[in-house]
């Protein structure tokens, strides 16, 4: 029997291919365990100053200041690295949840059943055409069945997967609304600066904690930092990223953030946390000896909390601003005109 006529009778196969990209269930099995912590509430966050004081330094992070700002502690770390796991990291950011799904449910049943179908081909031509079997070699050179498939299918796998592709990158790039929370991040040789120009614009510097202090605060060494970017949950932020001296990266993994810091240019992306706790990351780019000692810790808070960290650091918020007392206008002369400055008439 000639192979053309074999290719012909495994017209079902293109369907066969179909179908297990269609009907597979997600491989929930490939996302990374994270740390799990129940739901915080304002009233977790902002715990009594008396209640905080009694508690063991490793067990709070930090004492509470005059603002009331208590810094999240280790039980809410929910974003950061788990030894022996493969895989992504759970996602607590709707397009991190939009694209591991798409990783998950519908790349990863689809790059299987590629993959078993080309071997079951393989394996038939293998056995069915060895020499043992065949001892006259066929002598067919052209079929057009068999081109035909073998052209259009992966068109049509190509096709499949770039619908949702470009709509994930459209949705990955939506630009931050106007009233967004505007925070600006600068990477340094080798620490990172986290501004805030809608809150006053003040600065704070963020540096690695020595392995020893970052254990004894119960956090994981290499990754805790002294100073966390700290910004509200739930809430959209306008995250604008850049490089003061060579390229960084700042790259979020468990809230599927990742944008260079280039010098001279502005990076300007939306990032979003879906609830508050502790977030990890590092630079992902190869920018000098101490590359690996610039983690990165995303805080995030309850709207009260967020204003009461921005408080704590001297900032101001856009409500407070509204209401600052302007300055006395000139008292007016007699004939209802405002005085002339001083060396008006020279």
């Amino acid at each position: 029997m000639k192979f053309g006529e074999i290719a012909r009778k495994l017209h079902v196969l293109p369907f066969l291919a179909a179908t297990l990209a269609l009907i597979s269930v997600p491989q929930t099995g490939m996302a990374q365990a994270a740390v799990e912590a129940p739901a915080i509430s304002a009233a977790d966050v902002n715990a009594a100053p008396a209640a905080v004081a009694d508690a063991p330094a490793a067990d709070v992070g930090a004492a509470v200041d005059a603002s009331g700002y208590t810094p999240l502690s280790p039980e809410w770390i929910k974003g950061q690295p788990t030894p022996g796991a493969y895989g992504f990291q759970k996602q607590y950011s709707e397009i991190g949840e939009e694209a591991l799904f798409m990783h998950d449910a519908f790349l990863m049943p689809m790059m299987v059943g590629v993959s078993l179908l080309v071997l079951g081909l393989l394996l038939f031509v293998m056995v069915r055409f060895r020499r043992g079997r065949n001892p006259v070699p066929s002598k067919t050179s052209h079929n057009t069945l068999v081109e035909v498939l073998w052209t259009a299918i992966p068109v049509l796998i190509l096709v499949i997967i770039a619908i949702p592709s470009i709509t994930l990158l459209a949705n990955q790039y939506k630009s931050p609304p106007k009233d967004a929370l505007t925070v600006k991040v600068t990477g340094y040789q080798w620490y990172w600066g986290y501004a805030y120009p809608d809150n006053g614009g003040f600065e704070v510097i963020s540096n690695m904690l020595p392995e020893a202090e970052a254990l004894a605060r119960g956090e994981p060494s290499h990754l805790a930092v002294d100073n966390r970017l700290v910004v509200p949950a739930g809430e959209p932020i306008r995250l604008q990223v850049t490089g003061a001296d060579v390229i960084h990266s700042f790259s979020v993994p468990s809230l599927w953030f990742k944008i260079d810091a280039v010098p001279g240019r502005l990076n300007e992306r939306l990032l979003f946390v879906k609830e508050p706790g502790i977030y990890y990351g590092q630079c992902s780019e190869l920018c000098g000896a101490r590359h690996g000692y610039m983690p990165i810790a995303v805080e995030a808070l309850p709207r009260p909390q967020f204003e009461a960290y921005v408080r704590s650091k001297g900032g101001t918020l856009g409500n407070e601003e509204a209401a600052a007392p302007e300055a006395p206008a000139p008292a007016a002369t007699e004939a209802g005109e405002t005085p002339a400055a001083p060396g008006a008439e020279a």
